[in-house]
């Protein structure tokens, strides 16, 4: 799987949510006008909840369409250094982390974070490391993550250790795609 066909399923998954978003903003826009909203009493709060909740929904709607202008214009290139658009593979020492698979692919974007792409039963082509029966997940992450951050600039082979409280991360970079 190439990096360009990541981005698209990146995108993919944005695009989703926006659906869900708007759908949401559009039943809690029609709930917030409706006649049995209004209210009886002056306790009786339901409009007002449903208005806020709109007006939640379409912030929420400005910020994936934002998101996914970010990834269209997002380019697609190799790189030797991760940083934003770098598609990599990290190891973890076994002591420092709890999953199965001690190795994790990540794409490092400028948006998006926290999406998981799941390549599932593809042979392994371009990631080299893979997990069992050849599913990989991939983790969107930002700069703006304690883990972006520690990873930018960092080359194949060079190490990182990165504290998350009383929890200590260490391992390497296995490769930059």
């Amino acid at each position: 799987m190439n990096k360009k066909d990541i981005l698209t399923r990146v995108q993919a998954a944005i695009e989703a949510l926006l659906t869900q978003a708007l759908a949401a903003a559009t039943q809690a826009h029609n709930a917030a006008i409706d006649d049995q909203s209004k209210a009886e009493t002056q306790y009786d709060t339901l409009a007002i909840e449903a208005a806020y909740l709109a007006e939640g929904q379409s912030k929420r709607i400005a910020e994936l369409k934002s998101q996914l202008q970010q990834l269209k214009e997002q380019a697609v290139e190799e790189s030797e250094v991760i940083n934003i658009g770098a598609l990599f593979s990290l190891a973890y020492d076994s002591a420092s982390t709890d999953s199965e698979s001690a190795t994790k692919h990540f794409y490092l974007l400028p948006c998006a974070a926290g999406t998981c792409i799941t390549l599932a039963n593809d042979p392994p082509t371009q990631l080299e490391h893979t997990q069992p029966e050849h599913s990989q997940k991939i983790y969107v992450i930002t700069p703006a993550a304690p883990l972006g951050r520690a990873l930018i600039g960092l080359t194949v082979d060079d190490d990182f250790s990165l504290n998350l409280g009383v929890k200590q991360q260490t391992g390497y970079v296995v490769a930059i795609y």
